[in-house]
């Protein structure tokens, strides 16, 4: 399966109409849904093996945020061999009381990954926890890069963002499409 028609199975699973508030607040008809994709595992597994070019060389832990980059992390970690953590929005607290857990994070070079980014708000939260844990980030993939400003906040953090997918090359891939999900 190529790129393009990678893009167009995605889109077909994923997007759904409706009315539904996002997690900025905006309300939209339309939706991605992210875990249309992320239940499947074939799908899952052909989405992580045309994401392994986009992974920074030198990295040493795959960081999957909580909830959907979990599932994106793991199996793009079963592609590649690279260990994952697996980042808590807020520490636990029992156990070990950690916001990451799996792979150890101090003092090594860590890549994000999240499933679908809008704001990039998260990331940059948890970006500044992992890196006060003695992380060394400068990099986050996602699948799907909803191009609502996410990669010019992320720069300012110094994150550079590499998606598989922007919003637009999804809405591409579907031919004669009018209308356009948030």
């Amino acid at each position: 399966m190529n790129k393009q028609e990678l893009a167009k199975v995605i889109y077909k699973i994923s997007h759904i109409t409706g009315k539904f508030q996002l997690r900025s607040g905006v309300t939209s008809d339309e939706y991605f849904d992210k875990y249309r994709f992320e239940s499947q595992p074939k799908l899952l597994k052909k989405i992580a093996y045309a994401m392994l070019p986009i992974i920074p060389s030198g990295t040493d832990v795959l960081a999957g945020l909580e909830m959907g980059g979990i599932p994106v992390v793991t199996m793009l970690s079963q592609v590649s061999g690279i260990p994952a953590a697996f980042v808590r929005k807020k520490a636990k607290q029992y156990g070990t009381c950690r916001f990451s857990e799996g792979a150890e994070i101090e003092n090594n070079r860590i890549c994000i990954v999240e499933d679908v980014v809008t704001s990039g708000g998260q990331i940059i939260l948890s970006a500044s926890d992992l890196r006060s844990a003695k992380a060394h980030i400068d990099t986050v993939l996602c699948v799907v890069d909803r191009e609502s400003g996410a990669k010019e906040k992320l720069i300012a953090h110094g994150l550079e963002l590499r998606s598989l997918f922007t919003k637009s090359e999804l809405e591409n891939s579907i031919e004669a499409r009018t209308r356009k999900w948030r």
